[in-house]
C-alpha cells in the first residue's frame, strides 16, 4: 500500500456492466448471476497483468496500473474472456463490459486512490460501445505501436466536470459499433497556433521575413493573455508541410490556426493573413495589406487586432469574453535594424551551430549599434552569448557578464519584455540566484504564459528542493505552450526516471527520440549505466559518438563506460581531454569528476564538485535523484555540498 497522500502518475480503469441496473429491477436474480461470473472472471486477469483492484463501485471495477501498457493488454484480455464466455450463454444472458483507461496524476488515501485520472477515466468508460474499450490521448501515446492493436480516434467529446479537451480513442475492431467521432469543437478557439507564413517574395534570402513576420504574430497574440499561443519552435515545425488543419488542431490541442504569406519587393511588402476554425476547417476571416515596409510595425498591430477580434466573436460571450489589452511595444523604428534583428532571430533558431550562432550574434550586435535603444536586440545579444558559454565555445564568467548588462538595459527600455526576464532567469539560474531566477521566471509567465522557457527554469528550482512532482506538472504546463520543445522533452524524461517512472520514462524517450537525439542518447547512457546494463549503455554512448563526438557530455560517458567496464586508461584519457577543454575556458570540472566517481575516486569527485560549486554549476539533479550516483549519497562530503546549495534558495512559506 502507498502512503496516505503520495502522489503518482498512474493508468486507471473503469470497467461497467452494460445494462445492470436495469436488468436488476426485471431479474435480479440474472443480474446477481452476471455480477459473479464477472468478478470471477475478472480479477485474475487484473493479477496477471499487474492491476491493483482499488475497489469495486457496484457492476464497476476501478483498477490501478503501473503502465499504461499493462492496464490496455489487460482490458483487451478481458474482452477476449468475456466474448469466450458469452459463446456457452444464450445471447439473452450474455455479459457485456465497457472498459475505459487514463493516465494521469492519482493521490493514495488509504487503500482508495483520488485525482483527476480517477475522474477522467469514469467519464471515458461510457464512450465505450459494450465489449469495446476507450482511452484518453495519454494512453494511446504510451501504447502506440508498442502493442499489436489497432486505434481509431473518436476525436474530443465532451466530458463532464472536464474542462480541457482530451482526444479519445478505441480499440479497432473491439465490440460493437462504434459511436460516430465526437466533433472538434470541443477544442478551445482561445487556443492558437500561427502557421508558418509562406515566402512568396522574388528573393528566396527574403524567407527571413516570413519568418520574421511569423514570430511577430506569435509575440503580439502572446500579449493577449485571454490567448494561449503554441509557441514559435512547435508550430515551425509545419513549415512547408502540407497537413490538414484538423489534423494539426488535434495534435497541438488549439481551436484557432492563423495562416498566410508574405511578399516582400523592395520597399513594399504584401501580408496576406487567414483564420481557419480547426475543427471544421473552415475560413473565419480574411484580409490582405499592402504596405511600405515603413508601415510592418503598425500592419503586424492592425492584424493582431483583428485576428483577436474574430475569435472574440466565435466564443461564448463574444469579445466580452476575451479582452484586448495589449501592452504598448517600446521597439526600434529603423526598418534596417528590424530586418537585421529578423535574420538573426532566423539564423539563431533555425541553426543552433557554433558558426550559425556568432553569426546570428553579430547581426544582433549590428542590429543594436544601429538603434542603441532596441531592446530585442539586445536580448539577441544575450541569448547568443549565452549559448556559445554553454556550448563552451566561449569564456563562460565573460559571456555571462555581459549577458547580464545586455538583458539589464534592455529591461530598463521595455520593464514589460517578457523574454527579456525569462532570459534573465535563466542567467540567474546558472548563477545559483535561485529568489532572483524565480522572481524573473514567474513575471515572465505573468507578462506572456506562452513562453516555455520560465516554466522549466521552475521546474529546475522546485527539483533542485526535491518536489519531482512539482518539477513534472511544471514541465507538462511547458509541454503544452510548446509541445515540440526539445530542451522541455528532454528535461521531462529525466523527470519521469528520477521519479520513479522508468517504464514512462522509456516510453518518453522512444517518442521523443527523433526530436532529440543527441540528449535522449544521454539519458539512456545515464539511465542503463545506473542499471549496470553496460550492453544498452554502450549502444548509447556509440550513438552520442555520432552526433557529437567532441562533446563534453560524450567523453564524459565514453570515459564513465570505460572505468565500469575495466578499462582505467581509457577512462583516464577521457579526463585528460576534458581537462585540455576547460584550458579554453569550459566548464567541465563536473564531467571530469563523473568519470572520476566511476573510477571510485571519490576524493577527486569531491575536488570537482567543490570546483563546480564555485562555478555555479554543481549537477544537484544528479546528485539528489540519479540511480547512477546512489553511493555518493552517504559520503557526508556530498551530503554538505547538497546542504550547501539548498542554504541558497529561497524559502518557501
Amino acid at each position: 500500500m502507498s502512503p496516505d497522500g503520495e502522489r503518482r502518475l498512474a493508468a486507471i480503469m473503469f470497467t461497467d456492466m452494460v445494462g445492470y441496473t436495469s436488468l436488476g429491477q426485471t431479474n435480479e436474480e440474472l443480474s446477481l448471476s452476471l455480477l459473479g461470473e464477472q468478478r470471477k472472471l475478472v480479477r485474475p486477469i487484473l493479477t496477471e497483468y499487474g492491476g491493483r483492484e482499488v475497489k469495486t463501485i457496484g457492476d464497476a471495477f476501478l483498477v490501478e496500473f503501473g503502465s499504461a501498457q499493462d492496464a490496455v493488454k489487460c482490458a483487451v484480455a478481458i474482452q477476449a474472456a468475456v466474448k469466450e464466455l458469452n459463446l456457452r450463454l444464450p445471447e439473452t444472458q450474455g455479459l457485456k463490459l465497457r472498459i475505459g483507461i487514463h493516465l494521469g496524476d492519482v493521490v493514495h488515501q488509504g487503500e482508495d486512490v483520488a485525482g483527476d485520472a480517477v475522474n477522467v477515466a469514469s467519464r471515458i468508460e461510457p464512450l465505450s460501445p459494450p465489449g469495446g474499450v476507450c482511452m484518453s490521448a495519454q494512453v494511446f501515446q504510451s501504447v502506440v505501436n508498442k502493442v499489436d492493436y489497432k486505434f481509431e480516434s473518436l476525436g474530443f467529446p465532451s466530458l463532464k466536470n472536464v474542462t480541457v479537451p482530451i482526444e479519445v480513442y478505441r480499440v479497432a475492431g473491439l465490440g460493437e459499433e462504434a459511436p460516430k467521432p465526437a466533433p472538434m469543437g470541443a477544442l478551445p478557439k482561445e487556443r492558437v497556433a500561427v502557421l508558418p507564413l509562406s515566402n512568396f517574395s522574388v528573393a528566396p534570402e527574403d524567407e527571413y521575413f516570413a519568418d520574421g513576420m511569423t514570430e511577430e504574430l506569435i509575440d503580439r497574440l502572446a500579449q493577449v493573455k485571454s490567448l494561449r499561443v503554441i509557441a514559435r519552435t512547435s508550430v515551425m515545425s509545419y513549415k512547408k508541410k502540407e497537413r490538414k488543419a484538423s489534423e494539426i488542431g488535434r495534435e497541438l490541442g488549439v481551436g484557432t490556426l492563423v495562416e498566410g504569406s508574405v511578399r516582400k519587393a523592395g520597399s513594399r511588402v504584401r501580408i496576406t493573413v487567414q483564420l481557419i476554425d480547426a475543427a471544421t476547417e473552415e475560413h473565419m476571416w480574411s484580409d490582405r495589406y499592402d504596405r511600405e515596409l515603413d508601415d510592418i510595425f503598425a500592419v503586424q498591430t492592425e492584424i493582431a487586432s483583428k485576428i483577436v477580434s474574430q475569435i472574440a466573436s466565435s466564443i461564448a460571450g463574444g469579445a466580452s469574453a476575451l479582452p484586448l489589452p495589449q501592452r504598448e511595444v517600446r521597439d526600434t523604428k529603423d526598418i534596417e535594424a528590424y530586418t537585421t534583428f529578423l535574420r538573426a532571430r532566423k539564423l539563431f533558431n533555425d541553426k543552433r551551430s557554433e558558426s550559425a550562432v556568432r553569426q546570428a550574434l553579430g547581426l544582433f550586435e549590428e542590429a543594436e549599434r544601429r538603434d542603441p535603444s532596441f531592446p530585442r536586440a539586445k536580448v539577441g545579444v544575450a541569448e547568443a552569448l549565452l549559448w556559445l558559454a554553454h556550448e563552451g565555445a566561449a569564456s563562460y564568467s565573460d559571456s555571462v557578464n555581459r549577458a547580464r548588462k545586455q538583458l539589464t538595459e534592455a529591461l530598463s527600455l521595455d520593464a514589460g519584455l517578457a523574454e527579456a526576464h525569462s532570459v534573465l532567469s535563466g542567467l540567474m539560474l546558472g548563477e545559483d540566484d535561485f529568489a532572483g531566477s524565480e522572481r524573473e521566471a514567474r513575471r515572465a509567465i505573468e507578462l506572456n504564459p506562452s513562453l516555455s522557457d520560465p516554466y522549466r527554469w521552475l521546474a529546475q528550482i522546485v527539483a533542485g528542493e526535491g518536489d519531482i512532482e512539482e518539477t513534472i506538472r511544471l514541465l507538462e504546463a511547458a509541454q503544452a505552450v510548446d509541445p515540440l520543445d526539445i530542451n522541455v522533452i528532454a528535461f521531462l524524461g529525466r523527470a519521469y526516471a528520477y521519479s520513479g517512472r522508468e517504464a514512462d520514462a522509456l516510453a518518453h524517450w522512444e517518442k521523443n527520440k527523433p526530436l532529440v537525439p543527441y540528449r535522449t542518447s544521454a539519458h539512456l547512457a545515464e539511465y542503463y549505466l545506473g542499471k549496470g546494463d553496460y550492453g544498452r549503455a554502450a549502444e548509447a554512448v556509440a550513438e552520442m559518438e555520432k552526433l557529437g563526438p567532441e562533446r563534453a557530455w560524450t567523453l564524459a560517458y565514453r570515459g564513465i563506460l570505460a572505468a565500469r567496464t575495466g578499462d582505467r586508461e581509457a577512462a583516464q584519457q577521457m579526463i585528460g581531454l576534458l581537462r585540455k577543454r576547460a584550458e579554453k575556458g569550459e566548464l567541465t570540472a563536473i564531467y571530469e569528476g563523473f568519470v572520476h566517481f566511476a573510477l571510485g575516486d571519490m576524493d577527486s569527485f569531491v575536488v570537482c564538485l567543490e570546483k563546480s560549486f564555485e562555478l555555479h554549476s554543481l549537477p544537484l539533479l544528479e546528485l539528489m535523484y540519479s540511480p547512477l550516483y546512489a553511493p555518493a549519497r552517504s559520503d557526508p562530503r556530498i551530503a554538505d555540498l547538497v546542504r550547501r546549495q539548498s542554504a541558497l534558495r529561497p524559502a518557501r512559506r
